[in-house]
């Protein structure tokens, strides 16, 4: 019991570091929508999974993956926003997934996650990925700045706006497919949109707001797991997805009390 406590909160706080420092960006660039979105995208991905015996994370990834680059190269071709894209084919994926996965109890871990069966390797691939996605992040953070200020100021510095932005939503993709252990593919969303919205409401520069938010997803997602196991004694405890978005709300309306009071102070 104690290794599974200790395996999921590596996971989760993994992927709250990680989908804070992201979301960070996409609230900035009015993006918000769009990793909730990509959630759905996976669950296709996630029921082949289930359907041929492999793991369906993986499956959630490759879709996800896929999908990812679809979405950037019609972008590229229609010139439309990243949101009207994603809001096209993120319903039509959900039910895909939801038609290919028959067993209720199946598709409940699926759209509200699991951390019970977590294990030592899904412990370090998390720890992994984390890393690696809050490394890349942090080099092309201002670059992706740059280019929602101006592209064009962008391009005349040498930034391949095209491939930056490729990057990122292969990043989030990444941290999505994560996020899908903890808190399945209908509340993973919430990873990368409450955290940085709660840390815009306590910042004055670029990059508090950045590492607020990831301070912010790590907590929703620790504090979360921990009280699903505190509550695992009950007849039907509760899943660790619904948890984490509590959490993180909490933490969202504890930060306008805050500011409203720094508002009235001054």
């Amino acid at each position: 019991m104690m290794e599974e406590v200790i395996f999921s909160l590596l996971v989760g706080v993994s992927v709250g570091l990680s989908a804070g420092y992201l979301g960070s960006i996409m609230v900035l660039e009015k993006m918000a929508l769009v990793g909730d979105a990509l959630s759905h995208v996976a669950l296709p991905g996630l029921a082949l999974g289930i359907l041929l015996n492999f793991n369906p994370l993986l499956g959630g990834f490759a879709f996800l993956f896929a999908s990812s680059v679809a979405i950037w190269q019609i972008g590229r071709l229609t010139k439309l926003s990243f949101e009207t894209i994603v809001g096209a084919t993120f319903t039509l994926s959900l039910a895909a997934g939801i038609l290919m996965i028959r067993d209720l109890e199946v598709l409940e871990e699926a759209l509200f996650g699991d951390i019970a069966q977590v294990t030592l390797t899904d412990a370090v691939i998390g720890v992994l990925i984390a890393s690696a996605a809050l490394y890349l992040t942090r080099l092309i953070y201002n670059k992706i700045v740059l280019s929602m200020i101006s592209e064009e100021l962008a391009i005349s510095k040498g930034i391949n706006v095209a491939r930056v932005n490729l990057l990122f939503l292969l990043l989030v993709s990444l941290v999505v497919a994560m996020g899908i252990k903890i808190t399945g593919t209908l509340l993973v969303g919430f990873l990368v949109v409450v955290p940085a919205a709660a840390a815009k409401n306590l910042s004055a520069n670029l990059s508090r707001y950045s590492w607020l938010s990831s301070a912010f997803g790590a907590i929703s997602a620790s504090a979360g797991i921990l009280l699903a196991y505190v509550l695992s004694f009950w007849e039907t405890p509760p899943p660790p997805g619904p948890l984490v978005v509590v959490v993180g709300v909490a933490i969202f309306l504890i930060t306008i009390l805050i500011r409203s009071m720094k508002r009235i102070t001054v």
